[in-house]
């Protein structure tokens, strides 16, 4: 009698792409601080966490002690159209810095949204047409997160409104034309609206707003709005618990090749994607097993780990979500207007946040016309053309290689292309016409930040 074959998808995903998002928090022992109540500083439960995010949402929010969430076959079905993602080495670029490093970078931009942001966008879409919602509420930077939870929505037949800081909404009009594609509604943030956008405009006139602006005004659209919840694209660590399936198919790729990496390289804004790429190599290290130089990258005008301050702050310019324990730069912190708009957020995931203070990640800043000049090295030699998030991280990447041109060592790097840069081409062009600026803030200007912190002592 012929023995049971292993059908052929359910062997390539068990070797190739997770059946299971990992939850680096079950082996942290130094747990991330409690979100707070801002009312009582009492920490959220989770009926009060349902009241904006979908309740089982709000669920794996809270979580600290379950390592491992199975992932629904609906959201699998939506991961095989575009996973695994490809762990690409780099051969053109490391014989183009002529570097005996090997360089590997994880690309997540073989996706129509473009990024590494539809992992938990269809996770998060998923779980409110399961709750029964008609639809979510959100924010976006770049505009990767709505046009990637735009997706996500027409895929399970959701409304989905769209907060987009307004800097990004004008930089980047194609890409608020995808999210309009899906069916997304979109709005310039701060927006005339809400309550919230109007007293944001009044304060601060001629704002081309933030992260933290658009949080706060999707938050009250949501909880204004009978059926709909809040869905956020970082940050948040049910956010780095769907995102943990690019590290685990990372660390898979590289068993198969038998490659252990010794510098993992990721850009950080919020968190999402530094902390999915890290998660299982974050793991070992915490259980004992394993060691490695993890380099979290962000750009000098907001510079919230290298400069911030490790403190309670609200997550959002509104004071309405929950207060989160972060390197934080101050919730009325405003970055310039620069051109990567998806790390433009004032403080960093609580878990992320925690891994740092505790000594596993470092952290480095860059200004943008470097980062540019990465990217367009890149790109002439790997022929794709980066988005300026993902270039922070190539940027130090090549920095890392270059060292080793020096040493003679033969390091494996990975970094993390989060996504494509075909909807950047304005900051593209800026940066070929000589007209990109830098800038990084005074210690007055975080000052100014630092200063609406509130004092909370739990």
């Amino acid at each position: 009698m012929a023995s049971e074959k292993i059908p052929y998808k359910t062997y390539l995903e068990e070797k190739e792409m997770p059946l299971r998002w990992y939850n680096v928090r079950a082996d942290m022992k130094n747990k991330p601080a409690p979100l707070l109540n801002p009312g009582t500083l009492k920490p959220m439960t989770v009926d009060e966490l349902s009241a904006v995010f979908c309740r089982e949402l709000a669920e794996q929010e809270l979580d600290d002690t379950t390592p491992y969430f199975d992932i629904p076959d609906e959201i699998r079905d939506f991961y095989r159209m575009y996973r695994p993602s490809p762990l690409v080495r780099a051969y053109f670029l490391e014989k183009a810095l002529g570097t005996p490093a090997h360089v590997y970078y994880k690309f997540e931009g073989n996706n129509t949204s473009g990024s590494h942001k539809l992992n938990s966008a269809i996770a998060q879409a998923y779980y409110a047409k399961k709750q029964g919602l008609r639809g979510v509420t959100t924010e976006t930077g770049a505009g990767q997160w709505g046009t990637a939870l735009s997706m996500a929505c027409s895929y399970f037949g959701l409304d989905c409104k769209v907060f987009m800081v307004k800097v990004s909404y004008e930089q980047k009009p194609f890409r608020r034309e995808v999210m309009r594609t899906y069916g997304a509604d979109v709005t310039p943030s701060p927006s005339m609206t809400t309550n919230i956008g109007r007293k944001i405009n009044e304060e601060f006139p001629g704002t081309g707003g933030s992260l933290g602006c658009a949080i706060s005004e999707a938050v009250e659209a949501a909880v204004g709005s009978d059926g709909y919840r809040y869905v956020l694209g970082s940050v948040l660590s049910q956010v780095l618990l769907h995102q943990s399936v690019i590290g685990l198919e990372t660390k898979a790729a590289f068993d198969k090749i038998g490659v252990k990496p010794d510098v993992i390289i990721g850009c950080a804004g919020g968190g999402s994607n530094l902390g999915g790429l890290i998660a299982p190599f974050a793991g070992e290290m915490l259980r004992g097993e394993n060691q490695y130089r993890i380099i979290a990258v962000e750009p000098a005008s907001c510079p919230s780990l290298t400069r911030g301050r490790y403190v309670y702050d609200f997550c959002d310019t509104g004071k309405v979500c929950p207060l989160a324990k972060m390197y934080t730069l101050g919730h009325d912190f405003i970055p310039s207007p620069n051109h990567a708009g998806g790390l433009r957020y004032h403080g960093m995931s609580s878990v992320v946040t925690q891994l740092y203070d505790d000594g596993y990640i470092e952290a480095t800043s860059v200004e943008q016309n470097d980062v540019f000049d990465a990217a367009v090295r890149f790109a002439r030699v790997e022929g794709i053309l980066p988005a300026p998030e993902s270039s922070h991280a190539i940027k130090v990447a090549m920095d890392e290689a270059l060292k080793c041109k020096e040493t003679g060592e033969e390091k494996n790097i990975v970094f993390g292309l989060t996504g494509t840069g075909y909807f950047d081409l304005v900051a593209y062009q800026k940066f070929n016409d000589g007209a990109l600026s830098d800038y990084v803030p005074t210690d007055e200007d975080l000052a100014r930040g630092f200063a609406t912190i509130p004092e909370v002592n739990p």
